[in-house]
């Protein structure tokens, strides 16, 4: 298992921490953690890469080891911290981002919207959510008050090894040893003394907008960077939208330079279930990325 090494930047007034694998002379490519996760999560898919390139994996603020914030988050505050980010680590080229759900959401969107600063893109099982049938802004706003009222938790375990056999119960494709390294590495343990995934529990408050997928798709039509989506069989995408719908192709279709491979027997954790898969798919892209700038 490759090693990593972390460091504690201050981003836009929070502590951030910064996972790397790799020298600080290869070439970079930024590693963005999904919802409810954190950046050692991308450790397998890092053991199954063939070459050498320096892996920057932020813990976005309120996940892993940054700074959490003990009340409700603004999703636009993940814009503007990506923005910090490339500026402290590639302030002088565009940078290669590599996305898994909620961090692809936040990459995609950021490659319409500082298209200059996106070199390339890789989207991990994500395409949009699903508007939630009668949700308007005043339930929207509503729901969140309501929420807001008492300190969200979050389930708790005796111990690393505890939590290790919950993720192999929710996800049979995991196996032991990758449960176990999860647990240690995207847990943590808690105040009381248990443990728990090293998440901060406000992130489970739905936020008092309404998801709209024509914002999106606006900042997806203004990205130029060459675009990889890499899917999963079991997968959200596919089970959102299936895999050749009229829906994935309108919303797949606003990205100008587009290639999708998709990976058999893996869920939306795919870079837990078939990392050597998605690593076979994601290498080459990345390569490519590196011929074009000779």
């Amino acid at each position: 298992m490759r090693a990593s090494v972390c460091e504690q930047i201050l981003i836009r007034g929070l502590r951030y921490n910064v996972r790397q694998w790799g020298p600080a002379d290869a070439p970079p490519v930024f590693l963005l953690h999904g919802w409810m996760d954190s950046s050692a999560s991308f450790q397998f898919v890092v053991d199954a890469l063939q070459h050498e390139w320096r892996l920057i994996a932020p813990d976005w603020r309120g996940y892993g080891q940054s700074e959490w914030l003990g009340r409700p988050y603004w999703f636009p505050d993940y814009y503007a911290d990506l923005e910090a980010l490339l500026q402290h680590y590639s302030p002088d080229a565009p940078a290669t981002l590599v996305g898994h759900s909620m961090g692809a959401n936040i990459a995609g969107t950021y490659a319409g919207v500082r298209p200059e600063r996106v070199a390339r893109l890789v989207m991990l099982d994500f395409l949009g959510l699903k508007p939630l049938p009668g949700m308007d802004a005043p339930t929207a706003i509503g729901n969140w008050l309501d929420e807001i009222s008492q300190p969200p938790r979050l389930r708790s375990y005796v111990d690393h090894l505890a939590l290790a056999r919950r993720l192999l119960a929710v996800n049979p494709r995991l196996t032991r040893e990758r449960a176990e390294f999860l647990a240690l590495n995207v847990g943590c343990r808690l105040a009381d003394g248990s443990y728990g995934m090293a998440c901060d529990p406000w992130h489970k408050v739905p936020a008092p907008t309404v998801y709209r997928i024509e914002d999106a798709m606006a900042a997806w039509r203004k990205a130029t960077a060459p675009t990889l989506m890499i899917k999963a069989e079991k997968g959200f995408v596919n089970q959102r939208f299936g895999r050749d719908s009229e829906e994935f192709w309108r919303r797949a279709g606003c990205f100008s330079q587009l290639r999708v491979e998709w990976i058999a027997d893996a869920g939306h954790n795919l870079q837990h279930d078939q990392p050597e898969a998605v690593a076979a798919c994601l290498e080459p892209f990345l390569l490519e990325g590196l011929a074009d700038d000779c």
